[in-house]
């Protein structure tokens, strides 16, 4: 009896070995996919109310949880019905990525001046704030669905030659730190003031920090450095949005791969994601167009 007991935590811990073994290989293969997902969220998670900041970004966690039980199962079910599949939803998602990323730069290129002038002479309504929040959320959701496939078929390939077991428990704890990790951070990056102003402590009526020595200073850094973090993580994300999608496309299609190999491959994805991104958002732009010129056909004129 309890030779049979101990055979079988030998069994477990072999496993475990195996499990943290492989998914130290399956997290390396992704750090630079949770990087990029790093970028993206930080930058979608941002920009709100201080006091909406956390709700948003736990609406976003949840949903990122949803796309982890929906993707790991499923990634198993077409890897043993039909592995073309995968490939074809990496694609599917690669256009999405490439379209977000580069109708990001186009809007900024085109209507940056009219946000500046709009912000300083209005207040948003309400309920543009609330319609803005669920709008980002579900484009951060969306975007992190996109991002948590590759992660997962990524992870999943490094452990395609192990036992299911060893590959449902590594794929799993890759896909949970994908989002316990990544948007734990997030939070801590959108509450760097909040812990700047606690560092700093109270202050006397023309803001000077009551409290000595290097505490409130390295609050004031903080709360300085916020802003900053946020425009860079907003370019970062941007970036990010395109180079995923770019390699993506350079890493599924043969021909794409093999073009131009001594072009580096940061350069050739960037370039391949922009080319995808413009196709795309012409795309999307002549039919939103071809729908409003039929809506405007189909409404009565006014005598």
């Amino acid at each position: 009896m309890a030779s049979g007991i101990f055979a079988v935590l030998d069994d477990i811990a072999m496993l475990m070995d195996d499990v943290a073994l492989a998914s130290k290989v399956a997290t390396k293969k992704t750090a630079g996919i949770l990087g990029d997902d790093l970028a993206v969220n930080a930058e979608k998670a941002t920009g709100f109310v201080s006091n909406r900041e956390l709700p948003v970004l736990w609406a976003i966690t949840k949903g990122s949880f949803v796309n982890k039980l929906i993707i790991v199962p499923l990634a198993f079910v077409l890897n043993v019905i039909y592995p073309p599949l995968i490939i074809a939803a990496l694609l599917i998602g690669g256009v999405y990525l490439a379209y977000e990323g580069v109708e990001k730069i186009i809007h900024w290129i085109f209507h940056r001046h009219e946000h500046t002038h709009t912000h300083a002479v209005t207040e948003p309504h309400p309920d543009d704030s609330e319609a803005e929040e669920r709008a980002k959320i579900k484009s951060a959701i969306s975007t992190d669905f996109i991002l948590s496939i590759e992660i997962v078929i990524i992870a999943l390939g490094t452990v395609l030659e192990r036992s299911l077991t060893i590959q449902i428990i590594t794929v799993s704890f890759v896909a949970l730190i994908a989002t316990v990790g990544v948007y734990g951070l997030v939070a801590l990056i959108v509450r760097m003031d909040d812990i700047g102003y606690k560092l700093i402590g109270p202050t006397d009526d023309d803001g000077v920090p009551i409290r000595k020595g290097i505490m409130p200073k390295i609050g004031q850094f903080l709360v300085n450095l916020l802003p900053k973090v946020i425009r860079f993580l907003s370019v970062v994300g941007t970036i990010a949005l395109i180079l995923v999608a770019g390699g993506i496309f350079a890493h599924n299609i043969h021909f794409l791969h093999e073009l131009l190999p001594q072009v580096p491959a940061i350069i050739k994805e960037t370039v391949i994601g922009i080319v995808v991104g413009l196709i795309a958002v012409g795309i999307v732009t002549v039919i939103k167009r071809g729908i409003s010129l039929i809506g405007k056909k189909e409404t009565p004129s006014k005598n």
